[in-house]
């Protein structure tokens, strides 16, 4: 323990990184502060050379703590610092700055968050979620950039989650947009290699009113398929046209490209699972899944006799568990796939999301029954099991480009209910849907998006549909779900007693 201290304090008070570059090295994409718990954060941020960055946190009541670390090419010259032996629901201040071998320093970005309650304490908490950014090509516009990071920023929630798709690797960013507005256009191809991948989220994170909310905001990060390629699991993460090789695997690099992007509290011996547990206080219990690293092929059929897996036996038990020991008086299941909207491209690939769409107009492929091709199987059971907990369960998902909000009474004998919140994009193309598998007893409760996919026409016209959700719980346990548009303005609210 001395000689580990010993060596931090030489990096952090002057010791050089070896390798550093000795021009004066400047940061590029501001801090972040994310996967905040009631005794640990983790410090993102990113230079433009090799370099130390450096960290300085503070507590109201004036103690600091120090902590460095070496910034590499090899992770696209970003740092991530892992702060331990915090106060719990303790207001902190940060800065950050990066230092050459030679005493060069940038200058200094920084910002604030709070610490996690105890997990017996009841205490008030909001949060505010979203994804689809820069997909089909609506991407940053040029005077607005991504506008509904504003919005999102003055909700001052506790935590924002960025639900999945937060760039879309498969995409281009072109300098005219799907609807016709001018944006900043990315440099970058579909991604088939690590510098495109980091491209891609150097491109996401220059973004200012993005930059501004991670500053101060706790940010908690999972992936979808566009973080790859579409609708990827590991025994489909591979495409034959060009610039894709399809002896090329692409979830090992998207996947390296998301860890250095995103601050994740990351295990020594599990550095790349994503899926884990947050508790906030008394209330809230956040349960972040992981449903691309693990699944079986989408294309598989998926029966009671012979079930899929999208979340790989392993996280299964660690979900039943986390659930059957937490106490928190709501879980809330952060799944990036929609439980009943059905996703995929059944001829090709198979279903993506978990239902396996009963409302499908074509019965077969190739002898397989379409309907058979999701993931409900695996779902049934975990709902099963939050039926026998007794558990005060709420979904939370993106994905399909609109927002819908479900309540399901899946049990004819038990009327045990639960709710899923759909939304998105935050700022990507629009396709609504109407359609929804009915299996667990499925009723649309909301929706919100176009008519259908041609009436947007204009920049001006998407704007009206881009869009977030919160969730705030109050001191006494009562939840309310607000669906709000770009500007911030709530076009749904849902309130749920304990």
């Amino acid at each position: 323990m001395k000689k580990s201290i010993f060596l931090l304090s030489l990096i952090f008070f002057g010791f050089p990184c070896i390798g550093e570059e000795n021009g004066v090295p400047r940061i590029t994409h501001g801090v972040t502060v994310g996967d905040v718990e009631s005794r640990t954060a983790v410090v993102w941020s990113r230079a433009d050379q090799e370099a130390t960055m450096k960290v300085i946190v503070r507590s109201p009541d004036g103690k600091e703590i120090f902590d460095a670390t070496c910034v590499r090419a090899d992770d696209d010259y970003t740092g991530q610092v892992l702060l331990e032996n915090l106060k719990s629901n303790t207001q902190y201040e940060y800065k950050v700055w990066f230092e050459s071998s030679n005493g060069n320093k940038s200058g200094t970005a920084g910002g604030r968050f709070k610490t996690a309650p105890e997990r017996h304490q009841k205490q008030a908490v909001k949060i505010a979620w979203s994804g689809d950014f820069a997909g089909q090509n609506v991407c940053r516009d040029r005077e607005l950039g991504f506008p509904i990071f504003n919005a999102i920023h003055q909700e001052a929630a506790d935590l924002f989650i960025g639900l999945g798709d937060m760039i879309y690797a498969d995409n281009t960013c072109e300098e005219i947009g799907k609807y016709g507005n001018r944006q900043v256009p990315g440099n970058f191809i579909q991604s088939a290699d690590l510098a495109d991948f980091w491209a891609h989220w150097r491109y996401a994170r220059e973004d200012a009113a993005f930059q501004k909310l991670l500053s101060s905001t706790p940010y908690y990060g999972i992936w979808d398929d566009h973080e790859v390629v579409n609708d990827f699991g590991p025994l489909h993460d591979t495409r034959d046209s060009t610039p894709y090789s399809a002896d090329v695997p692409l979830l090992p690099i998207g996947l390296k490209a998301f860890l250095d992007y995103t601050p994740i509290r990351k295990s020594p011996h599990t550095p790349n699972r994503l899926y884990r547990n947050i508790r906030w206080g008394k209330h809230l219990e956040l349960f972040f899944l992981d449903n691309r690293q693990y699944r079986d092929a989408n294309l598989a059929a998926d029966h009671p006799e012979r079930k899929k897996t999208m979340l790989g036996r392993e996280q299964i038990e660690w979900l039943r568990e986390k659930i059957h020991s937490s106490n928190a008086t709501w879980k809330v299941l952060v799944s990036s796939v929609p439980i009943s909207i059905p996703t995929g491209q059944p001829q090709n690939l198979g279903r993506d999301g978990w239902g396996n769409d009963d409302e499908t107009t074509d019965p077969t492929i190739e002898g397989i029954p379409q309907s058979d091709t999701g993931f409900e199987q695996e779902l049934i059971e975990i709902v099963e099991f939050l039926r026998d907990e007794k558990a005060n369960a709420l979904f939370i998902t993106t994905d399909v480009h609109f927002a819908e909000v479900f309540k399901y009474t899946p049990f004819k004998d038990n009327n045990y209910s639960f709710h899923e919140i759909v939304v998105g994009p935050g700022n990507a193309g629009l396709f609504p849907n109407r359609a929804f598998d009915k299996t667990l007893g499925t009723e649309s409760l909301f929706f919100f998006g176009p008519e259908n996919e041609d009436t947007v026409t204009t920049w001006e016209d998407a704007l009206k549909w881009f869009n977030y959700a919160t969730i705030e719980i109050d001191y006494s346990g009562e939840l309310v779900v607000n669906v709000k548009d770009t500007w911030g303005e709530s076009v749904y609210s849902l309130h749920l007693s304990r």
